[in-house]
């Protein structure tokens, strides 16, 4: 991801947090490191991908020949040892588990929540040499549901009907994401959310009730401290595992918001302009700065002011009138089109004269004027009510 792509996967985990956290009182926010210690009671050299410095693994690997020094470590003794690289945010986060439960003081259903990277093996079709598997990394969102047994299955439809209507609302083309069931080799109910790209349907998200399994493996033993109010029952919550890949949405919303307009810089048949229709909320940029007609210190001075403004009150700008080639206005719409900045604001000396500034939208490609001093409760308010459908 380049500076744009990581602003636009940025506000696509901002959205996320905000539909995980912001209207659940009862879902909490956690953090695990990306490697961890290997599993008490996995295979010395188990499966999973390992965490090894290239130099032990060397040493491990040199003393496999006749030559090894007594008292080297073994390729075994070294693979059984290294961390384990995460592959999945679930096992940090049932770590958390009894943490949560005192946190609603055993009250269900509650809810845990986190980004952040995973690692995976590639398949083979992506290995440049077949001979050397490749681990491949994604951007992961996790809420982990723990419920009542009894309500599980309700929750199950709850949130597959939040999630495919999540992803919906922020697309040109909704109908392209889609959902299907499945069960897994010991029954267990689930959904994968999928997106129709161009070269086929992947799937962007994966819903799927987990039972208590992974509970009672991540605490064995005393199984009482898992118990947790339903109602006047004590039950161990089955768990909803909700799990999507950022970076395969993000890339989605990039399918899905580029369309094709006539482009006026030319006559030429078959020419079309490239316009990234991003939702409001998920475009990198709301709104370019750029200067016209007048005495170029004095319009930069405004811009500068005006940036400043914006950016303290979150909203994203992207300094035009630092460009110092010129070049036509349509040229600019061109490329701030493709960039999916919503609006470009130009100033120029009737900006100096009587605060007015032109305003050209991205979607409409209608230019309007505008006094300055409205300028920011007309880009929030667009944002908000943008966001609130």
């Amino acid at each position: 991801f380049g500076p744009l792509g990581v602003a636009l996967r940025g506000n696509l985990a901002a959205q996320w947090w905000d539909s995980a956290l912001a209207f659940r009182e009862q879902v909490f926010a956690v953090d695990a490191p990306l490697h961890g210690p290997p599993a008490a009671d996995a295979p010395r050299a188990g499966q999973g991908l390992r965490l090894v410095h290239s130099e032990t693994l060397r040493e491990a690997l040199q003393g496999r020949g006749c030559s090894r020094e007594p008292g080297g470590p073994s390729l075994e003794e070294v693979l059984g040892t290294a961390g384990m690289l995460r592959e999945s945010l679930l096992p940090g986060a049932l770590a958390q588990y009894i943490s949560c439960l005192e946190l609603v003081n055993k009250r269900l259903p509650c809810g845990l929540a986190q980004i952040g990277v995973c690692f995976h093996s590639l398949p083979e079709s992506e290995q440049l040499n077949r001979s050397l598997r490749r681990i491949g990394e994604r951007t992961t969102s996790l809420l982990a549901w723990f419920s009542s047994p009894r309500t599980a299955g309700q929750w199950l439809d709850y949130w597959l009907r939040q999630r495919l209507q999540w992803w919906r609302k922020f697309a040109v083309g909704p109908s392209n994401f889609s959902s299907s069931d499945f069960q897994d080799e010991e029954g267990r109910r689930g959904f994968n959310l999928h997106y129709s790209f161009p070269w086929g349907t992947e799937t962007i998200e994966t819903l799927k009730n987990l039972g208590d399994t992974e509970l009672l493996q991540m605490y064995p033993g005393d199984s009482s401290k898992l118990l947790g109010r339903d109602g006047r029952k004590n039950v161990i919550p089955h768990v909803l595992s909700v799990s999507g890949n950022l970076d395969r949405g993000a890339l989605a919303y990039l399918f899905d918001s580029l369309q094709l307009a006539e482009n006026p810089l030319t006559k030429k048949k078959n020419s079309q302009r490239k316009v990234l229709k991003l939702h409001p909320c998920l475009a990198p940029l709301k709104v370019a700065l750029d200067v016209g007609k007048g005495p170029t210190t004095e319009l930069r001075q405004v811009c500068q002011g005006l940036f400043n403004e914006l950016s303290e009150n979150r909203i994203s700008v992207w300094p035009g009138y630092l460009e110092t080639m010129q070049v036509s206005l349509e040229q600019l719409y061109t490329k701030y089109d493709e960039m999916s900045v919503l609006f470009t604001v130009l100033i120029t000396d009737a900006t100096l004269e009587n605060g007015v500034v032109q305003l050209r939208s991205r979607d409409t490609t209608m230019k309007e004027m505008m006094h300055i001093s409205r300028l920011k409760d007309f880009l929030t308010k667009y944002i908000t009510s943008a966001k609130n459908v």
